[in-house]
């Protein structure tokens, strides 16, 4: 049987990153949490964490961090139940990764439809659609938008829809945009050089600009750094106001997207997911 305390001890010193943070969340000594981090490994038999900066969970820990995850959020649902209400003034917090683009564009009203009732507070990490569900394995966040439509273990993987994506540059710019300086939002991000080897039939090498974050990603393109792949919804808008022009007209990338989330029965992480699926019905194409 695991120790609770030792579990939620495990739990935040992934999710702060360190002993010294854990301490400081849980409100006790850095001495403390590392004992019980000793004493969680010596009763399973394996080594938990890897002293890194930040703290990671090996392959052993990483089903206890979700298991610890899971047996929080059901203990607080439990609690709510038995009193018939919300547990007074606390909050549950749910870790959430989603795409650059996603979060610019239509995940964040899907935040704003759960019911504030719920009192959740959401920690949102940012990753390439091709990876996101990298967290989930890892078992420190309980959903994903992801573009992986194979569930991962102990997970549910629903469709969302297709975020079409268009070629873009400046009015003027790039003629010739498969040797045209491209805008890349960072190394993980492959969808400009897919649409440039679609288009050429050859391995794309062209000049990159690395642009690491979603509007700014925008505003490269628009002041003509380069061009870049940018979601058919943002583009249309700059398209009609003349701030960038369509390189390949009737050409586009399409990236399926689906939302993997923990398989369990919790009240707060339905709410959660009915509201994505809504959001993702209005913002996306179908599926």
């Amino acid at each position: 049987m695991l120790d609770a305390i030792q579990l939620a001890t495990f739990q935040a010193v992934i999710e702060e990153g360190g002993f010294e943070a854990a301490a400081r969340a849980l409100h006790v000594t850095p001495s403390a949490v590392s004992q019980r981090i000793k004493a969680l490994e010596q009763a399973v038999g394996q080594v938990l964490v890897r002293r890194t900066r930040p703290c990671e969970a090996t392959e052993a820990g990483q089903a206890l961090v979700r298991l610890a995850g899971q047996v929080a959020l059901l203990e607080r649902e439990a609690l709510d139940a038995a009193r018939g209400a919300p547990a007074g003034g606390g909050r549950t917090r749910m870790a959430v990764v989603v795409n650059a683009d996603s979060l610019h564009t239509w995940f964040l009203p899907a935040l704003a439809a759960v019911p504030p009732a719920l009192a959740l507070s959401f920690d949102l990490h940012q990753d390439d659609q091709d990876h996101t569900a990298d967290l989930l394995r890892a078992g420190t966040a309980m959903a994903a938008v992801t573009a992986q439509h194979v569930a991962v273990q102990g997970c549910r993987a629903e469709k969302l829809g297709v975020m079409r994506y268009l070629a873009v540059a400046a009015p003027g710019a790039f003629e010739d945009f498969a040797t045209s300086p491209m805008i890349v939002l960072n190394r993980k991000d492959r969808l400009q050089h897919r649409f440039l080897a679609a288009q050429t039939h050859r391995r794309p090498d062209p000049p990159i600009h690395y642009v690491p974050a979603a509007a700014a990603f925008v505003d490269a393109i628009r002041l003509g750094l380069g061009w870049g792949m940018v979601p058919e919804r943002l583009a249309r808008d700059d398209i009609a106001a003349g701030r960038v022009r369509e390189l390949a007209p009737g050409r586009h990338l399409d990236v399926p997207l689906y939302w993997q989330y923990w398989r369990m029965e919790s009240v707060m992480l339905t709410a959660l997911t009915e509201a994505v699926k809504a959001a993702a019905a209005e913002a996306l194409r179908p599926a």
